[in-house]
């Protein structure tokens, strides 16, 4: 067996995880999944088609195996045999279909052993763990046919536009920007600040689908944690005008808002995580106190509440272009906003930009300064309390908002709800070692 080409060029000893495990085949083989699947999801909703949901993942499958075996063996005609082989079988599975006497059955049968001919042979000249784990995404692909036509044929147009705008987002503006900075004090990165995007989008786009699958009567936690992971801003909004509507639900309405903004914690470290990991253990122990503290009085309210079976609004989608332009505009407002208070005022222009953007979007102020500290820019104990000062200016917003639409009995509860972690926040911030 040959060995893939992973040996250490100085003494010609393989590496072992690299023989069997090699990255670039990994990621290769992953995007090519993913793309198939997003176009074979647009296939699959049109009459007119040589293959589904399960078909393009399977073609790009052999053609991301089909270069990586020309690639190991330097024989780059397989690329072009592979293309032939494909198209042969194209032919072959539709020529019913071409003549007009039956309709086509597709081809997914013959690109199946198209695959294990070539994973047969990537077994040998490839990565072993590699070769088996696509084989068992064949498999599974191949099994769960039934459930894969029925997702992709009742999936609402809704819901297809929000992965198609996903798709824009991620696949076709970021890899065009630019990754060098610009502009004042040079922290300005297109690429950096629409990754961030892809980010923020990519947990709203969670959030949804978590509705999509527990339904729209979730109950008032759930109402809470999804609409958090969405937005909570959106979710304050929804439930303030429905406490105005309807009689005697604004003790749950106040209680899902306070949910809503305690689940905001998880996005915020899931951003740290993403942005800044070894930052975390500087960084989560303070905002962890409060978010323990504000599930904590989210659970003394869970208790007290009367919960109404009434159904959860259903959210936006989470994926939209505008949003996500306006987005990545704050967000280097902010950039250009802290690296210009750090310079005059130290860290107190900092808190105050923090307090500014606190009031519109926590996530921006959250990813800047996580960014900050992971670059040795800022300190990790202003970091954090820029970011509880920022969350805690965003429950006054969300007690404000919730006042001018929901009226006097929603605000009433909404204050006392927030008291408590609005009180933890500022004693964390002045107390906190």
């Amino acid at each position: 067996m040959q060995d893939a080409p992973s040996a250490n060029a100085a003494g010609g000893i393989p590496d072992p995880l690299k023989v069997f495990v090699d990255p670039e085949s990994v990621v290769a083989l992953v995007i090519a999944l993913g793309l198939g699947l997003l176009i074979g999801l647009q296939r699959e909703r049109t009459s007119d088609r040589l293959g589904g949901i399960r078909t393009y993942p399977l073609i790009a499958m052999f053609g991301a195996l089909t270069a990586r075996l020309a690639q190991l063996e330097d024989n780059y005609w397989l690329v072009a045999a592979g293309l032939l082989c494909l198209t042969v079988v194209i032919v072959l599975g539709n020529i019913e279909r071409m003549r007009g006497e039956q309709e086509s059955t597709g081809i997914t049968t013959e690109l199946a052993a198209l695959l294990m001919y070539l994973l047969g042979a990537f077994l040998v000249l490839g990565e072993r763990t590699v070769a088996v784990a696509v084989g068992g995404t064949i498999a599974l692909l191949l099994h769960l046919k039934p459930t894969m036509h029925k997702f992709a044929r009742r999936l609402p147009e809704k819901d297809l536009h929000a992965i198609m705008q996903f798709a824009l987002i991620s696949l076709i503006i970021l890899p065009v920007l630019p990754n060098r900075t610009f502009g004042p004090y040079d922290v300005l990165n297109p690429f950096k600040i629409w990754l961030l995007v892809v980010l923020i989008v990519g947990i709203g786009l969670g959030g949804y689908g978590a509705y999509k699958l527990v339904g729209a009567r979730a109950g008032t936690l759930l109402s809470g944690l999804i609409g958090g992971l969405i937005s909570s801003t959106a979710t304050t909004v929804s439930y303030a005008r429905r406490a105005r509507v309807e009689k005697g639900v604004a003790s749950m309405a106040a209680l899902v808002i306070l949910i809503a903004s305690t689940s905001m914690f998880i996005r915020m470290f899931v951003e740290i995580a993403v942005v800044a990991p070894r930052m975390l253990p500087q960084l989560l122990p303070p905002l962890a106190a409060v978010m323990a503290v504000s599930a904590i009085t989210c659970a003394v309210g869970y208790r007290m509440v009367e919960h109404r079976h009434s159904e959860m609004p259903e959210p936006g989608n989470p994926a939209e272009l505008i949003p996500a332009l306006v987005f990545a505009a704050l967000y280097a407002v902010i950039l250009l906003g802290i690296a210009a208070a750090r310079e005059y005022f130290g860290n107190r222009g900092i808190y105050v930009v923090a307090l500014i953007s606190g009031f519109t979007d926590v996530d921006a102020i959250t990813l800047s300064t996580a960014n900050l500290a992971d670059s040795g820019s800022l300190e990790a104990k202003a970091a954090w309390r820029a970011m509880i000062i920022a969350t805690l200016a965003n429950l006054v917003f969300k007690a404000g908002a919730a006042g001018v639409l929901g009226g006097w009995p929603l605000l009433r509860k909404i204050l006392l709800l927030f008291a408590v972690p609005f009180f933890a926040g500022v004693a964390t911030i002045l107390l906190w070692p």
